[in-house]
């Protein structure tokens, strides 16, 4: 497999140049932009396969660039964001802008290898059934796709393997702590609100793509979320009339 080109959005030039030389060092093909407008500039001819992305830029909002970001990458792109910001709220508006996941600073390098193994080792991953089709929708895991009735639905690399761990369990309750290890990562001890930001977003865009597709993901208060399976399409019965009618 060819060695994984990463940006580095980054304007604090000591942390820049460790990141740069850490992930070289470790077979990754990186490069640096150390501005908001740097970064957009290197992704209108280049298209990463993930970034990291600082929210502290000088000249530009983390979360608007992120979101702008999000807008000219391919879907099968990953954004982490690196952040000083420890609130919940803020890491949240970061995660509806188009982030994937998030490190809060100091983070330790080894930590931030293990994501970026994962969220690269799931981008190439296929499910153990190529084209899982429930009701109207069809979910074709190995080109990543998704259609719902004649509708093609864009979806996040997270946003699209939380679909397909739902759907290969449909009609059935996964929790939130199976959907983290599998989605995320196994060793997850952040906020797991990253969650409940992918869902609703999955929601949306379904909805987006199908009047009341949303209502396919159902919310189990304490245990974790369901894809419903469809019900069955009435079988119409034949009354006969009254004798002598």
């Amino acid at each position: 497999m060819a060695p994984a080109d990463l940006l580095v959005v980054e304007d604090d030039a000591d942390i820049a140049a460790e990141l740069l030389q850490a992930l070289t060092g470790h077979g990754y093909r990186a490069v640096v932009a150390a501005s908001g407008s740097a970064a957009l500039t290197h992704v209108l001819d280049h298209r990463p396969d993930l970034v990291l992305l600082d929210l502290g830029l000088p000249d530009i909002d983390g979360v608007a660039l992120c979101r702008r970001l999000r807008t000219l990458l391919p879907v099968e792109s990953v954004i982490v964001v690196l952040t000083a910001r420890t609130h919940e709220f803020e890491v949240v508006v970061a995660l509806d802008a188009g982030a994937d996941d998030y490190l809060t600073k100091p983070f330790r390098f080894t930590e931030l290898l293990a994501r970026l193994r994962a969220h690269l080792r799931r981008r190439e991953a296929t499910s153990g059934v190529p084209v899982i089709r429930i009701g109207s929708a069809q979910i074709d895991t190995r080109a990543r796709r998704v259609h719902v009735a004649d509708s093609e639905v864009a979806l996040r690399p997270k946003e699209f393997d939380l679909l397909v761990a739902l759907a290969e369990q449909a009609g059935t309750v996964v929790s939130r702590e199976e959907l983290m290890a599998r989605v995320w990562d196994e060793h997850w001890f952040g906020s797991t609100k990253t969650l409940d930001v992918h869902v609703s977003a999955l929601r949306r865009k379904l909805a987006d793509a199908v009047p009341h597709a949303d209502q396919v993901i159902t919310t189990v208060r304490g245990r974790g979320y369901r894809y419903e399976l469809p019900l069955p399409s009435p079988t119409a019965v034949r009354i006969p009339s009254p004798s002598g009618s």
